[in-house]
């Protein structure tokens, strides 16, 4: 193991244009559960009921407090020793004239909160917000987000949360628009955002290394991204805490938590 981390270290530090690829891995370290790791009443749910379009055009109302209770959870964890050994990873290569960029399939900005400069998120942030009449993206980290979903972070309701006019939820703050605000985040049946692909295919094209943190490599389209670096030729690191579908196409497999291996690689 020793030999196969030196050589990965060396390999890694030749680099000038590393891709990291991250997923829920990374982040369940920190305490925040997947998607389907909701729980209390939320466990009910099928996530057709949570995360579709339909589901907000239905029931704005349910969709916004479960998104709350999400943004109320995340907001009490922190970015942990793999979020902030790759921060300052990046940190180091960029002093270094050198390039990174985070791609990450999670909504969480504990990246960003690490100190991660080049993150592009395939799937949104929870602490962002879209109009769906103007269409305008901002960030919101205020929680709760409005005074009628002050309860939602509490996942423990007896029967089901109570409905709350559309008129109360979270509304934009242009004058004249007034529009219902959603949570920015791809929803199941919605395509990713077309220029975050480019970016993400520029990073492909273009790095000399790869690393994958935290990620099943079952998730499409992230579980292309990887493979696609390995059939040009470039070393890809995989760490999880077991093997995936993708692991023997990667030239390096560092099996174990994320806040061991990610910062014994990284160390200056």
């Amino acid at each position: 193991m020793m030999n196969v981390m030196r050589s990965f270290r060396e390999t890694l530090f030749s680099a000038r244009n590393v891709l990291i690829l991250t997923g829920s891995g990374v982040s369940a370290e920190s305490g925040v559960p997947t998607f389907r790791g909701a729980e209390g009443l939320w466990r009910t749910y099928r996530a057709e009921s949570l995360a579709t379009p339909e589901a907000f055009a239905a029931n704005p109302s349910l969709v916004w407090q479960f998104y709350e209770y999400r943004r109320d959870l995340v907001s009490k964890v922190k970015p942990n020793k793999a979020h902030e050994a790759l921060a300052a990873f990046e940190d180091r290569f960029l002093r270094e004239g050198k390039k990174i960029t985070v791609l990450t399939q999670n909504v969480d900005g504990l990246h960003q909160k690490a100190g991660s400069k080049n993150v592009l998120e395939l799937h949104g942030n929870l602490y962002k917000t879209r109009c769906t009449k103007c269409k305008e993206v901002l960030v919101n980290e205020t929680v709760p987000i409005c005074p009628a979903l002050a309860l939602s972070g509490d996942c423990n309701f007896k029967e089901k949360p109570p409905s709350i006019p559309k008129e109360d939820l979270p509304k934009c703050e242009h004058e004249g628009c007034r529009g219902l605000l959603r949570p920015h985040i791809v929803w199941f049946g919605e395509n990713l955002d077309q220029s975050i692909l480019d970016q993400a295919q520029e990073a492909i094209d273009s790095c000399d290394a790869c690393l994958i943190v935290g990620t099943s490599s079952i998730v499409y389209p992230a579980a292309m991204f990887a493979p696609q670096v390995a059939t040009r030729g470039i070393p890809v690191a995989e760490f999880n805490l077991e093997t995936t579908p993708a692991t023997r196409q990667f030239q390096y497999h560092f099996q174990g938590p994320c806040t061991i291996t990610v910062p014994e690689a990284l160390a200056p």
